[in-house]
């Protein structure tokens, strides 16, 4: 079976609820446990309005796992690691994923082995990952909120959150489209976004960075309101 990874987005109220979502992300539960099939994992918080934000959003916390399998991952889904941080969730949602392709390292490893072919007409979702130099981080930061804008209502965009293991420094984001012939649109024909891109290769801004591709084959949970058929 191929590769399987899961993106999981928990949507916490509450003052109590919100801390002890923070302190998991101190001290995660998968730290103590031994994960059948888990190759790959991180912990992870995420920016105030839609994600792209220097200022935390305490609400809402994510979850990254990679499996061996699909088997394994829907087991993960059902153990009691993944209920301890679902039971106190307002929403949340779990996005099953098959790697179509990836480029980059995450923390010097290279966490995604494709697995199936690309479709341009299938849901796409893509998750990129950067370890921002602290000396480039405010000239990075300065351009994000004009992108960030520049995606909001845009065609075939299900879904998008940034997310990131630190603030300003690790950074990461997770957007989910209807099919991939949006996301190709979004990319290359906004302008924003295309300005972004060549600012990264002439500026230099990253010391690691990841780039992937992957097809949703399952959503479970409320917090995302998308089917996948």
């Amino acid at each position: 079976m191929p590769q399987t990874t899961i993106i999981s987005f928990f949507k916490y109220e509450g003052l109590r609820n919100k801390w002890r979502a923070l302190g998991r992300m101190g001290r995660p539960l998968l730290l103590d446990k031994n994960i059948n099939g888990l190759t790959f994992w991180k912990s992870l918080g995420s920016g105030s309005g839609n994600g792209f934000s220097i200022w935390p959003d305490f609400s809402t916390f994510g979850l990254l796992t990679v499996f061996n399998s699909e088997s394994e991952a829907q087991a993960f889904l059902n153990c009691d690691v993944i209920q301890s941080y679902t039971n106190e969730a307002k929403q949340y949602s779990h996005i099953l994923m098959y790697s179509i392709k990836a480029h980059g390292k995450w923390d010097n490893q290279e966490p995604f082995n494709s697995s199936i072919p690309y479709a341009n007409d299938k849901p796409l979702a893509v998750i990129t990952r950067a370890t921002i130099k602290p000396k480039l981080a405010y000239k990075f930061w300065r351009h994000v909120p004009s992108v960030s804008k520049s995606m909001d209502g845009y065609k075939g965009l299900v879904y998008s959150k940034g997310i990131g293991e630190w603030p300003i420094f690790m950074q990461a984001t997770f957007s989910l489209w209807t099919n991939g012939n949006d996301m190709i649109n979004y990319a290359y024909k906004n302008k924003k976004h295309a300005d972004m891109v060549k600012k990264t290769r002439e500026l230099g801004w990253y010391s690691e960075e990841l780039f992937s591709r992957f097809h949703p084959f399952e959503i479970k949970g409320t917090l995302l309101d998308f089917k996948i058929k």
